[in-house]
């Protein structure tokens, strides 16, 4: 979930530039990808994903060599290009930092693959996400790494403190959950204190909760996204 500065140049770049959807949740902008949903609020962001806990987001795409030809058409700004391992920064609007790996034996010419933390207390935080969320331990390349259906959550050490997510261009990530509400509850017995406790919202035809986790990442759950 993005807080933007300008919408519509948000929608121009998911669209145009990385391939997404352009679909509706009540009034709410939401970019649809394989495996992931990219949701837009007008808001002024404190700051973007460098030196935040999340400082990218990661996809796969199944031929690089096209994508970085439209990238660099319309003028994206490039972080960091490594076309020898097939792989690519660029940034979108409002410093939204973005991995693109090449794998071509993807389904689809572009989906969702992981978040990428940055933390002084990488075992720790592996480790929260494998005790709450079911996550599976491992390790992604040189990464220590934890895997959910999905997508992978990646996590590398930061010698400098980094900032909670909370209000900067990338506000939250969020899950979505099978049963929230039961899930909810188990948190709460595994010691989780929710900013938003469990609800229904009728009106968009789902569930959502919203917890922050010790490092500072603002996580939304919800049930029923999977509809849309």
């Amino acid at each position: 979930h993005l807080y933007v500065t300008d919408v519509e140049a948000h929608k121009k770049f998911w669209v145009e530039q990385m391939g997404g959807a352009a679909v509706k949740l009540g009034p709410m902008d939401v970019m649809k990808f394989p495996g992931v949903l990219v949701f837009l609020r007008k808001a002024e962001p404190t700051g973007g994903t460098e030196g935040s806990v999340v400082n990218h987001i990661g996809f796969l795409v199944r031929d690089l060599d096209p994508w970085v030809a439209r990238w660099k058409a319309a003028q994206i700004k490039f972080v960091m290009e490594n076309m020898k391992n097939r792989q690519v920064f660029i940034e979108a609007p409002d410093g939204v930092k973005i991995e693109i790996y090449e794998d071509k034996s993807i389904a689809a010419p572009i989906v969702n693959h992981h978040v990428h933390f940055y933390t002084s207390a990488v075992e720790e935080i592996r480790a929260w996400y494998v005790k709450m969320f079911g996550a599976k331990p491992g390790k992604r390349l040189r990464f220590e790494a934890a895997d959910l259906p999905g997508v992978n959550l990646t996590f590398s050490p930061s010698e400098k403190p980094t900032a909670a997510t909370k209000g900067r261009s990338l506000d939250h990530i969020g899950f979505e959950i099978d049963n929230l509400e039961a899930f909810c509850r188990k948190l709460e017995g595994l010691g989780v204190k929710f900013d938003i406790a469990y609800r229904k919202v009728p009106a968009l035809g789902i569930a959502v909760a919203f917890l922050t986790d010790p490092w500072g990442t603002y996580v939304e759950l919800t049930e029923g996204l999977n509809k849309l």
